[in-house]
């Protein structure tokens, strides 16, 4: 532990998996108190603060749907009665269902954009009536790749994570001068349960676009999650940082 986060109060949604999973524990190893929220996946929330706790480090995790403003209301409001301060938010939770645009249901695309937009927009407003009031903070938004490039037979989650690439910008814009930052990082080919379902020659396609030749860890975001929330990266703002191995140069 080197202590670049040591007693921030972190809030990372969906994190009990994959990438918030990662950014959770790395936050806790700096000397962060974590708060991860979860919405269908309640064991594995629970192990993550079980694996902080066994670190010595502190975490707890509360249910909460990214989609639903009371939820959100009500785990500001504890983190603001808990702790008295939210220092960084990780806009983390996300959905992704592919497909052609032709064969993309309305449901589908409501669903992309209330768990991928609405859910960063709802955590963001209300994280920032605390860091306003501190006048100091930092959002971090997960967008991806795909969100800066585009992809086939992914219009509508592409949109979605372009949508956090401009919400990023402008509340740089915004908050900036008001003491918070905010970032976004665009990560590439992760290996997370997201992409478990990948047919394997699709898979070997990938990684052959990919520089550096192998498929990303989860630990791989959540080191440049690290940069960006400590001092390290006090002075970058409004700025999309791909992590991609070298996919898209």
């Amino acid at each position: 532990m080197t202590g670049l986060l040591k007693d921030k109060v972190v809030l990372v949604t969906g994190g009990g998996r994959g990438i918030g999973k990662a950014i959770a524990l790395r936050c806790a190893d700096e000397g962060a108190i974590v708060v991860i929220t979860w919405v269908s996946h309640e064991n594995s929330a629970t192990e993550v603060v079980n694996e902080i706790v066994k670190r010595n480090g502190q975490a707890i995790a509360v249910r909460a749907d990214v989609k639903d403003e009371e939820d959100v209301k009500s785990v500001i409001g504890k983190i603001k009665s808990d702790c008295g301060k939210l220092d960084v938010l990780v806009n983390n939770a996300g959905i992704m269902r592919n497909n052609l645009l032709l064969m993309t249901k309305t449901d589908e695309f409501d669903s992309l954009v209330a768990t991928n937009c609405k859910g960063p927009f709802l955590f963001s407003r209300a994280a920032a009536k605390i860091m306003l009031k501190q006048k100091s903070g930092r959002i971090i938004n997960i967008s991806s790749v795909v969100g800066v490039y585009g992809s086939k037979g992914q219009s509508v989650y592409s949109a979605t994570k372009s949508f956090l690439i401009g919400f990023t910008k402008s509340l740089a814009k915004e908050l900036g001068p008001l003491g918070i930052t905010v970032n976004a990082i665009a990560p590439g080919f992760i290996d997370t349960d997201l992409i478990q379902d990948i047919r394997q020659e699709v898979r070997e396609d990938l990684i052959s676009h990919i520089a550096l030749g192998r498929i990303g860890t989860p630990d791989d975001i959540a080191k440049t999650a690290i940069f960006l929330a400590s001092d390290l990266g006090s002075y970058v703002n409004g700025q999309v940082i791909g992590v991609d191995g070298g996919q898209v140069i």
